[in-house]
C-alpha cells in the first residue's frame, strides 16, 4: 500500500490537478478576435474572469477584472480584462493605441465616441469571420482616452447595425 501511495504522488505531480490541466483563458487572443466574437466565447471568458477576481464596476458600463498576473503579447502588457456591452478586451499598459494599430493592422476611427476616446483605431474582421453579420459587425479596436488613465483598451467589439447607424447619425458621420 505504501508503494502505491508513493507512486500516486509523482503521477499527480506529473498530471497535475484537473484545474491545472485546464488551460488558462486566452484573454489577449479574445481581445484580438481570435476566435471572432461570439456570445458563447464571451460568456466562457466572463465566467473564467469571475473566478479570478471581483469586477470593478466603477467605469460606467464596463466590468474590469484585474488579472492575478499580467499577460504579455507582442510587446504589450495587460493587467486587466474588460467586458463592456458586447465586447471582450484587455487594458494595455500605457497610451499605446498607435503602436497597437501598427502591430494589428488597424485604421484610424472617424468617431471619438462623444469625447470618450481621444484616439481610436479599428479593423473590421473579414466576411468569413463575421458569424453574426445579420445582427452586426465584429472589429478589433484599440482606443485610448482620459477615462482610461494612461492605458489603452484593446478589444474585440461587436456592434449591432442599429447601434452603428445611431452612432453615425449622432456624430454626423455618413451612414
Amino acid at each position: 500500500m505504501r508503494k502505491l501511495c508513493t507512486l500516486a504522488l509523482p503521477m499527480s505531480i506529473l498530471l497535475g490537478s484537473p484545474a491545472a490541466a485546464q488551460e488558462a483563458p486566452d484573454f489577449f487572443g479574445a481581445a484580438l478576435c481570435q476566435p471572432p466574437y461570439s456570445t458563447d466565447s464571451a460568456t466562457a471568458l466572463y465566467e473564467a474572469a469571475e473566478k479570478l477576481a471581483k469586477a470593478d464596476m466603477s467605469m460606467l458600463g464596463a466590468a474590469i477584472y484585474t488579472l492575478p498576473t499580467p499577460i504579455e503579447r507582442d510587446g504589450f502588457m495587460a493587467r486587466a480584462v474588460v467586458f463592456a456591452g458586447m465586447s471582450v478586451g484587455v487594458l494595455l499598459d500605457g497610451e499605446v493605441a498607435e503602436a497597437a494599430a501598427a502591430r494589428y493592422g488597424l485604421a484610424k476611427e472617424k468617431s471619438r465616441l462623444f469625447g470618450a476616446s481621444s484616439l481610436g483605431f479599428a479593423r473590421q474582421l473579414d466576411d468569413a469571420a463575421q458569424d453574426m453579420r445579420e445582427m452586426g459587425l465584429i472589429s478589433v479596436v484599440a482606443r485610448q482616452g482620459p477615462a482610461l488613465a494612461g492605458r489603452t483598451l484593446l478589444t474585440c467589439e461587436f456592434v449591432s447595425h442599429e447601434d452603428r447607424k445611431a452612432l453615425d447619425s449622432q456624430e454626423g458621420a455618413a451612414p
